[in-house]
């Protein structure tokens, strides 16, 4: 490959090429990761106190345990990838006060907030997974679809944030997260909105990467 080749490969194509992400995306493959990660202790101990902030929350373990099933299942190759190419944030300084944010390049892609004692998720997704032909339309959402993906119906929501084929869906309860992230639909689109903007360059959020929290992502 020349020079010139190479200097065009941005985001997750330098670790993943196409082919492999369709499988991954289709759940037709389980991509090799580094079996190391790359890390800096000064940005560890950075965000050491906020990490032990999230343990004192009520919702510490919800959290930490969603996570979890988010790294394992929604990011390609998550070690090589940590930080430079996603993040997740702690206690973000943000108005809407969240537990935890996860991003790729310069979009939120999962959020985790408090709700009472409990737990309620933000996820922004491509709307065309949810419209009945695929399209942009917001006319042509397919609701059915979406509560078909929880525990519950009345333990969703959905917006409409600014920009080509974004869409929001919120969840509530733990249960209907996890339902979320187990249906083959919707684990199908969180991965297709998450392969989109990893493949975008690199992450504009890298600053403020909890490797605390990422501990919990990676199971170590």
């Amino acid at each position: 490959m020349s020079k010139t080749s190479r200097a065009v490969v941005k985001g997750l194509r330098q670790f993943v090429d196409l082919a492999q992400q369709r499988d991954w995306l289709e759940g037709e493959a389980v991509l090799p990761d580094a079996e190391e990660r790359s890390e800096s202790l000064e940005h560890r101990f950075k965000y050491a106190e906020r990490f032990r902030k999230l343990l004192r929350r009520p919702q510490a373990d919800e959290t930490l345990e969603i996570l979890g099933h988010y790294g394992a299942a929604c990011i390609p190759v998550p070690r090589m990838t940590e930080r430079y190419y996603w993040s997740v944030s702690c206690l973000p300084s943000t108005s809407d006060k969240p537990l935890v944010r996860v991003n790729a390049s310069w979009m939120e892609l999962f959020t985790l907030y408090a709700d009472g004692e409990g737990v309620r998720a933000r996820f922004i997704l491509h709307l065309s997974d949810f419209t009945t032909d695929g399209s942009l339309d917001p006319e042509r959402l397919d609701e059915g679809l979406i509560e078909g993906c929880v525990a519950a119906p009345e333990d969703t929501g959905w917006f409409f944030p600014r920009g080509k084929d974004i869409f929001g869906i919120n969840v509530r309860g733990s249960g209907s997260i996890r339902t979320f992230l187990e249906s083959g639909h919707g684990l199908r689109a969180i991965r297709r909105f998450n392969l989109t903007h990893m493949n975008r360059g690199r992450n504009a959020y890298q600053a403020s990467h909890s490797y605390s929290v990422a501990d919990h992502m990676l199971g170590d």
